[in-house]
């Protein structure tokens, strides 16, 4: 296990032939300019400069250091490399050169969410890491996942075969009926992962630009390389991959041109921390806490809903003096002065001038209400089904005559 200092492209020449299981690297993306970060407390600023005279100059300085990558890779070995939109398509043609158009193995679109409004155009919410193998005999570790929502338990069960058109339909035993098939592991995993973005809060959080999460190094880690084996990362910035290695029990080797970096990798390898994400051990749909009453309502309203808050259920697209309008619509086991309440109190964290509550239940007079609250700039609104629950108990007396 060892950490070098300096340019990749010296130290690599330090390792022996083929003597590596996986290389991954994480180089720099061709974004012209100069990458830097603050730590959570803000006492040190990470940087490195990703600044070229010409994407001629960075092809070759990546080139370079993919074909010392090669040699020291063994023959069952694997490469990922991580790159953005900035020069996917040089990368490309540079791994094409170097390792062979034929040992191209995946696209991987590594796919998150980041929200930004700081550009014109389409928002970028994905990366891209290229996977190549040395020789055509490379080590594959076959990972499952879940099957989908929409599959029909007779997919799951049922063994199928390839008609004389090619195309895939249910086994049948000599009676026509289907057979049961071996047992299923699950659907083989696709090249599109969904893996959250390391958020500013997490615990592996170092403060270092373009850090990765460790989940999504593992899952690399696990395709292509078992216990023992050597990973190798030419550009280990703050050392996600080291640490990921450490973890998973591989053995490492790590190079960076930055001080700082080598420094910090060192600290993270005397306490390797990793984040669990909470988005993927539940599912996206334990975050979803609005029923479709509650959407239907917020959709009238031409609001954008809110999850997983108590106080506010969505805001107005449109804002009232420069504000957000903050909506909150009455639970079922609310009293309205309850809901009033919650209301308020995580307005005010938001800087709302305008709050809307909608009113569900017939607990409490609603204007008296909006009285009691009207320096608060309060408007209640009566929900649909309340106004038609309203209407019907004033029509009650008349109807009655008629009967």
């Amino acid at each position: 296990m060892s950490i070098f200092l300096g340019d990749c492209l010296e130290q690599l020449k330090k390792i022996p032939d083929e003597t590596v299981d996986l290389v991954y690297l994480d180089p720099p993306f061709y974004t012209q300019r100069t990458q830097k970060l603050k730590t959570r407390d803000n006492l040190k600023e990470y940087s490195f400069e990703d600044n070229w005279e010409s994407v001629q100059e960075y092809f070759k300085f990546i080139k370079d250091r993919l074909e010392e990558c090669h040699r020291v890779l063994k023959k069952t070995g694997s490469i990922f490399l991580h790159c953005d939109k900035s020069a996917s398509h040089y990368l490309r043609l540079a791994l094409d050169e170097v390792f062979g158009m034929d040992k191209f193995q995946s696209e991987i679109v590594w796919a998150y969410k980041r929200w930004s409004n700081s550009k014109v155009g389409l928002l970028n919410n994905h990366q891209t890491i290229y996977f190549y193998s040395k020789t055509k005999k490379f080590k594959f570790n076959k990972i499952y996942t879940d099957y989908s929502a929409t599959t029909n338990i007779d997919q799951i069960l049922q063994d199928r075969v390839r008609d004389e058109n090619a195309k895939a339909v249910y086994k049948l035993d000599e009676n026509g009926k289907p057979i049961i098939g071996r047992e299923k592991k699950g659907v083989p995993l696709s090249d599109v992962w969904n893996i959250p973005y390391l958020n500013p809060k997490a615990k592996e959080r170092t403060g270092y630009p373009t850090q990765k999460p460790i989940l999504l190094i593992e899952q690399i880690l696990k395709l292509v390389t078992d216990e023992g084996d050597v990973v190798l990362d030419p550009f280990c910035g703050s050392g996600t991959t080291l640490v990921t290695a450490e973890i998973m029990n591989r053995k490492y080797i790590g190079i960076d041109v930055s001080e700082d970096a080598i420094e910090l990798t060192k600290q993270r390898l005397e306490n390797p921390i990793k984040t669990s994400s909470h988005l993927l051990n539940k599912g996206e749909k334990e975050y979803l806490t609005k029923t479709k009453e509650e959407l239907a309502i917020l959709s009238s309203l031409n609001a954008r809903p809110v999850q997983r808050n108590t106080g506010i259920d969505g805001f107005l697209k449109e804002y009232y003096e420069e504000k957000p309008v903050s909506v909150k619509i009455q639970k079922a086991n609310e009293t309205i002065e309850e809901a009033i309440d919650k209301l308020l109190f995580a307005s005010k964290k938001r800087d709302c001038v305008l709050k809307v509550l909608i009113r569900t239940n017939f607990d409490t007079n609603r204007q008296l209400m909006e009285q009691n609250f009207q320096s608060e700039n309060l408007l209640i609104i009566d929900s649909y089904e309340l106004i038609v629950k309203s209407k019907l108990e004033e029509e009650k007396p008349q109807l009655s005559f008629f009967k």
